[in-house]
């Protein structure tokens, strides 16, 4: 008996047409949009400034072979470097996301859309540089911006109802494919071309969640997302040779995405693309805290506050019953040991601990120094995490889309405080007013981090204005931020 396998002419799968329609010829006019992407460069830059003090970020970073520059080639801010655009993405993608500090987006998948910006800003600063030099005109922030919203809502739309993680693949899977997307509009690919591009993101070999998750949580999952932004650079420059690319690569009977990797599904999806994901996108702006922990980071600090107004320590609590949602369960309700930074800023229990005990959360609160405090694991031992189906509803409701966590504290003397309840974290559409004079102050207090006073108020002279940077040329701007 032998199977008969039809070679006729294929058409492109609609979701990789839809992407490319979109990216092609979708007009942004979201004042919104625009003035959220405007905070997200701001915050994303400043997280990568901060991950340039932390040498496990920055043992990574530089050209390959050691000492070679690149002309015209695109610059990494905060550092001396000028790289090709693939491993100038790797830089950037890897700086902005070390930290766990930089945007979020949570639904059926999780991520941090800003991740793109490795390629975005690449790409950009590298054409920029070389059309001057061949006195064209280069693109300006504005481009950036524009492209950021693209990347944003393909990787966010795609997010919303479709959950990589439990096929076992990470979220970086996106990352890949909305930079690939944008960056192939920078770079000039023609329809089919983008076709192509998008084509080779989904057929291209897909991380697995392994680094994320015990026993193998590792700091790799600082860094997965670099790989891919930059990843997606290296395709779509294939592509733009006039490479080949896959139309049916999603709905191949057998060797396509749907049967090999999700279950023989297909992408389903709650809203067409458009500005929304971008508009509606959650800044960590206090706590460098994976997201699903940052309300119940914030209930932790109003409870320390507690503590403090009764003359009681975190060494008086007996017990502590964390209410939260499903995805919060799924991903850091950990017991047991941990390992390293990147364990332990994935476990609710930890995040919750130090500010019990300290009264702050901060990046330096993960490493071996402060994790050694034998108070930390005695407090993690007396809480017990249980899901709130009302809180998981909330989660995935898209005219709420909270993040709730509640605490309940009990004293050693049978006391028991009252709960602390908080639906929605700073960095939340809903809580806008309130938290972008927190993400401006925390982008100024990064630039402290890294440039001198000088170059601090040139930075910030140029960039906190929105309609002066949107028309500055990308070089110009990343030139301001080149340290010697």
């Amino acid at each position: 008996m032998s199977l008969h396998q039809s070679n006729g002419p294929t058409e492109t799968d609609k979701v990789i047409t839809d992407i490319v329609n979109y990216v092609l010829d979708y007009k942004i006019t979201s004042d919104l949009a625009f003035q959220t992407a405007h905070y997200c460069l701001l915050d994303t830059l400043g997280c990568g400034f901060e991950a340039l003090t932390y040498p496990a970020c920055t043992k990574l970073l530089g050209p390959v072979v050691p000492g070679t520059i690149v002309p015209h080639g695109a610059k990494v801010p905060g550092t001396p470097y000028q790289l090709d655009p693939v491993h100038a993405a790797f830089n950037i993608g890897a700086m902005i996301r070390w930290l766990d500090f930089n945007d979020t987006w949570l639904a059926a998948e999780w991520g941090h859309p800003s991740d793109n910006l490795g390629g975005i800003l690449a790409v950009a600063d590298w054409l920029s540089r070389t059309a001057v030099a061949n006195g064209k005109v280069p693109f300006t922030v504005r481009d950036v911006l524009d492209a950021m919203i693209r990347a944003h809502e393909i990787q966010g739309v795609m997010a919303l109802e479709n959950s990589f993680n439990k096929v076992g693949l990470d979220h970086v899977l996106l990352v890949k494919l909305a930079s690939t997307a944008v960056v192939g509009k920078l770079l000039g690919l023609d329809r089919d071309e983008l076709v192509n591009a998008v084509s080779l993101a989904f057929v291209d070999g897909h991380s697995l969640r392994t680094y994320r998750h015990a026993p193998n949580t590792g700091s790799r999952k600082s860094w997965a997302a670099g790989d891919a932004t930059s990843r997606a650079v290296r395709l779509a420059l294939i592509a733009k040779t006039g490479e080949m690319g896959y139309p049916s690569v999603l709905t191949a009977k057998t060797w396509g995405f749907y049967d090999v990797l999700f279950n023989g599904n297909a992408f389903r999806f709650q809203r067409p693309y458009g500005s929304y994901v971008m508009e509606n996108v959650l800044f960590k702006i206090s706590f460098p805290a994976e997201f699903h922990a940052q309300t119940a980071v914030e209930a932790a600090m109003a409870l320390h506050r507690k503590l403090k107004e009764l003359g009681k320590t975190a060494a008086d609590i007996r017990y502590i019953r964390i209410r939260t949602h499903e995805a919060a369960i799924r991903i850091i309700d950990k017991k047991g040991p941990l390992h390293n930074p990147a364990d332990r800023d994935h476990c609710i229990q930890y995040m919750i601990a130090v500010p019990l005990i300290y009264g702050r959360l901060t990046a330096a609160d993960y490493e071996d120094n402060i994790a050694a405090d034998p108070r930390i694991d005695a407090l993690r031992d007396k809480m017990d995490a249980e899901e709130d189906t009302g809180f998981t509803q909330d989660y995935h409701n898209p005219d709420k889309r909270s993040i709730a966590n509640a605490l309940t504290v009990t004293l050693s003397d049978g006391t028991v405080l009252d709960e602390v309840v908080v639906e929605y974290p700073i960095g939340h559409k809903r809580r806008r007013d309130e938290g972008m004079p927190v993400l401006v102050e925390k982008y100024k207090t990064n630039l402290a981090r890294i440039f001198p006073a000088k170059q601090q108020r040139s930075i910030a002279g140029a960039s906190l204005d929105l309609e002066m940077l949107s028309a500055m040329p990308v070089h110009e701007f990343v030139d301001l931020m080149v340290t010697p």
